[in-house]
């Protein structure tokens, strides 16, 4: 059956959405709108692992040899604690640019027949004349939020400030730097993305913002302050705000962790950002986006009709993000309790830093949790144990920290 689809923002979700649906059924009419002019994004770069890039193999090759032969690799991590240093051997974790990755996605879906409609708004009011409209439109969407109500849309502030930066420094591991100053620890992330350029994300509690003056420095006066106080990781490189072509300058923001009690409303279902975020710490957003897609795509192609196909995406998806959403929740709160971490030793708080996805790890004292965990380790039994219950306690937690609110409201947790 030929289907009319209109996708509302021309992200990762949305373009892979229409690449893959036209795949299935090249006679399918597909539209991606998008608000801004081709080439414009708002960030660097963006990670993601093996198994996803395995998932882009299966869904579509061509698209998948793109994305590997534009993304760095590295099997590697690195915490840099005062004048202390520790290297640790992980997964192996991919880099690309933000701007690279919508490139290719463009690119393919326009070889494939889609409609690109650039520099073209859509409002809630006008929706386009179609069989299905998806809302990809971010966290901040319009289209859910026409629709709060039915949506149930609960949107948590984070506590502490971060800032998405860019730098020329290339690492060749995925990098933490914990700096302690006078106000507290201040701390980023790094990671490549292309052969010239990383992505630095820049964190601290608002006490460390508002005490070193960020909160009113303008973006270069902050630029160069972080810069100071991060100048052994980065090697003499520049930080910078936002990207050649980028819409405003970069801004300190409290990360918003959206959930919604359904995500979808007649013909208009939500998807990527507008449906769900997890915070940028455990690095799953565009996994999360390209395999929503994937699964609408399937639910689409393979069901009888729109409300089932509908009604199974929305069941599938939401039980794959219980545990992500899990490990999100706790990794932010790790981070908002940095504290309590940084009298370990450093290998030992690099330690609990791979460990901080834990629901058990709040509970238990620090020093403590890192010899049970040393312990399960060594013994098979305590191994298996660890194993079985974190993940039940983690979606047992999640699961009941779900719950409606109206769109706007911001509940602590």
């Amino acid at each position: 059956m030929r289907v009319k689809v209109a996708c509302v923002g021309g992200g990762p979700a949305g373009l892979y959405l229409s690449i893959l649906l036209k795949l299935r059924d090249p006679s399918h009419d597909v539209t991606v709108h998008e608000r801004n002019p081709l080439g414009t994004t708002y960030g660097w770069g963006v990670t993601y692992w093996r198994a996803l890039l395995d998932r882009l193999h299966a869904h579509d090759p061509v698209t998948a040899r793109a994305v590997e032969a534009s993304s760095v690799r590295w099997n590697q991590g690195v915490a840099h604690v005062r004048d202390l240093t520790a290297r640790q051997p992980g997964d192996e974790g991919h880099g690309i640019g933000r701007h690279r990755l919508l490139e290719i996605l463009a690119d393919r879906a326009r070889s494939l027949g889609v409609h690109l409609d650039f520099e073209h708004e859509i409002t809630p009011d006008a929706l386009p004349a179609a069989d299905l409209v998806v809302a990809g439109d971010g966290v901040r969407s319009t289209l859910r939020a026409h629709h709060a109500g039915h949506f149930g849309t609960r949107i948590t502030m984070g506590r502490n400030r971060y800032i998405w930066l860019g730098t020329s420094k290339v690492f060749d591991a995925f990098t933490f730097a914990f700096v302690e100053t006078d106000h507290g620890w201040i701390w980023c992330y790094g990671y490549g993305f292309g052969p010239e350029a990383s992505t630095c994300v820049v964190e601290c509690s608002p006490e460390t913002f508002t005490g070193l003056g960020l909160h009113r420095a303008n973006e270069a006066d902050g630029l160069a302050l972080l810069e100071k106080l991060f100048a052994d990781v980065l090697d003499g490189h520049p930080l910078y705000g936002r990207p050649s072509g980028a819409v405003g300058g970069a801004q300190w923001l409290h990360f918003r962790t959206l959930t919604n009690r359904t995500w979808h409303r007649g013909n208009l279902v939500l998807i990527g950002d507008a449906a769900h975020t997890t915070h940028y710490s455990i690095g799953a957003g565009t996994t999360l986006a390209l395999e929503d897609a994937m699964a609408l795509a399937a639910a689409l192609h393979e069901e009888p009709s729109l409300p089932r196909a509908l009604t199974r995406y929305e069941d599938e998806r939401r039980r794959a993000l219980l545990s992500v959403q899990s490990a999100a929740r706790y990794s932010a709160l790790w981070y908002e309790n940095l504290p309590r971490y940084m009298q370990l030793p450093p290998q030992q708080m690099f330690a609990l830093l791979g460990q901080r996805h834990s629901p058990l790890l709040p509970h238990v004292p620090p020093q403590l949790y890192y010899r049970i965990d040393r312990a399960a380790g060594q013994v098979e039994t305590l191994r298996r144990l660890k194993r079985w219950l974190g993940p039940r306690v983690a979606r047992t937690v999640q699961a009941r920290a779900v719950r409606p609110y109206s769109e706007g409201s911001v509940p602590r947790t």
